[in-house]
């Protein structure tokens, strides 16, 4: 782990004197490429930077400790920094493990109504007014690019911008469906209603990030509607953006200039295309994740909120709160650390899995050197379930990896890539000693160990039996 730091370190140093090279800054992809490298791993190298200070402070308190009049306070030193260090050893492995690449940007937010009519619009509502809590308490900013309001206050759909430092990485956990238990204010029975709405978050994208043929696009101009005053009406600034390839339409009537809502579009459709492609590579690695959005079905869904009982529950992690109020007026933190403490075990799981994948490698590895065919393992004497076979392996490990080595070298000695017994009693002389076994054969060859007197049969073609 220390190698990887020194070498991130290292990384940072050279980062920092490129940022700050004249020529690198006249080329502007280039530089925010590089800005963005430099931030991804600054807080792990300021971190290993705290580990070898307390790493010092505990060397320097250890040598004071020598001095009669300086030991009292040298020990303290000492045991502080020593109580420390397995605490920032533990955040490192934290911070080593991959970060996810759009965690810094900005987001793209879509709400839409899903199952259950105007109650599924005004749930939407609710959803919407609970991020806008939550972006103020962050001081982020929300910008409202395209609005699809019904009679009641609600939301068929509403798409907005948030902007601020980290809004992905936060966001990023809301996608899905939401699933709402509640009386709605238009039923007068007093009957409990299930609706859902769904959410998307996808990250803005810059335009070095994906290229799009302008050739691609057919863009349409309408007159916009909703709130605005007589302008709104009279002029047809709302902008349809149409990816032909794609078949995907995004419309921004917001602004009263055509230019900003045309804007505003492109980014839009640049993180849907950019999303359509993560998802696409996530496919490609075998990824387990799943679509953000599913159908809007009742029964596919990331969060209940049921009123009646003021709980509100995450079914990707088992979490509920009963504090229905707070959460919808904004304070979800305890929520979203909860998600992004399980996706970084999940992300840190999958890390171990490759190590776990090493060492049933390994152990196959070892095993083929000891003489027992794959074929025996997944046979119907397998090894694992044949407890003599596996105890003649244990007791003679030793002799038979020397021996598979023997064979092994007497084989590349012949350039036909076969056993000659002149070879392998030279090379068994080597590994074992010619005092400690006898050969005989012609081919197959038969080999007596005289200590286990253990017998061995090995053919031309170097199979050991």
């Amino acid at each position: 782990m220390f190698d990887k730091l020194e070498t991130v370190e290292a990384r940072y140093e050279e980062l920092t004197k490129m940022i700050s090279d004249p020529e690198v800054i006249a080329n502007q992809a280039e530089w925010q490429k590089l800005i963005k490298e430099h931030n991804s791993i600054e807080e792990v190298v300021q971190k290993y930077r705290e580990y070898k200070k307390e790493k010092q402070r505990m060397e320097d308190a250890k040598e004071l400790m020598q001095d009669p009049e300086m030991k009292e306070l040298a020990e303290i030193d000492y045991y502080e920094a020593k109580e420390k260090i397995p605490h920032i050893e533990e955040e490192l492995k934290i911070l080593l493990i991959p970060k996810d690449p759009n965690d810094d940007k900005n987001v793209i937010c879509e709400i839409r109504g899903g199952a259950g009519g105007e109650e599924a619009a005004l749930f939407a509502g609710t959803l919407f007014r609970m991020y806008s809590m939550y972006a103020e308490r962050k001081h982020w900013k929300i910008e409202i690019l395209n609005e699809n309001e019904t009679e009641l206050g609600g939301y068929k759909e509403i798409s907005f911008m948030v902007t601020g430092k980290g809004a992905y990485s936060r966001l990023k956990f809301e996608s899905g469906v939401h699933r709402v238990q509640r009386v709605p204010d238009t039923e007068s029975s007093g009957r409990i209603h299930t609706s859902t709405a769904t959410v998307a978050v996808l990250p803005v994208v810059e335009d070095v990030e994906i290229d799009i043929n302008p050739a691609d696009i057919k863009m349409e101009v309408f007159r916009a509607s909703g709130a605005g005053g007589q302008h709104v009406n009279k002029t047809s600034s709302a902008v349809r953006l149409i990816h032909e390839p794609t078949g995907i339409t995004v419309e921004c009537q917001t602004e009263r200039s055509q230019l900003q809502n045309r804007e505003y579009a492109m980014k839009m459709l640049r993180s849907r295309l950019y999303n359509i492609e993560k998802e696409k590579q996530d496919s490609e690695i075998a990824s387990a994740r799943k679509t953000q959005v599913g159908s809007g079905d009742r029964s596919e869904k990331i969060r209940t909120y049921n009123y009646p009982q003021g709980r509100i529950t995450d079914h990707r992690i088992g979490m509920s709160i009963f504090q229905m109020e707070n959460f919808l007026n904004g304070d979800i933190d305890e929520m979203l650390d909860n998600l992004a403490a399980a996706d970084r075990a999940e992300r840190l799981n999958d890390t171990s899995g490759i190590t776990l994948i090493a060492l049933v490698v390994t152990i196959v590895v070892i095993l083929i050197l000891a003489g027992v065919s794959l074929r025996t393992l997944s046979g119907k004497d397998d090894l694992l379930n044949n407890t003599e076979q596996a105890k003649e392996l244990t007791e003679n490990r030793d002799e038979k990896e020397q021996l598979n080595i023997a064979v092994t070298e007497a084989m590349t000695l012949n350039k036909w890539g076969e056993v000659t017994k002149e070879n392998l009693q030279n090379e068994l002389d080597k590994n074992i000693g010619q005092d400690n076994y006898t050969l005989t054969g012609e081919g197959p060859y038969t080999i007596i160990f005289k200590k286990s007197d253990k017998r061995y049969e090995v053919t031309i073609k170097g199979e050991i039996k």
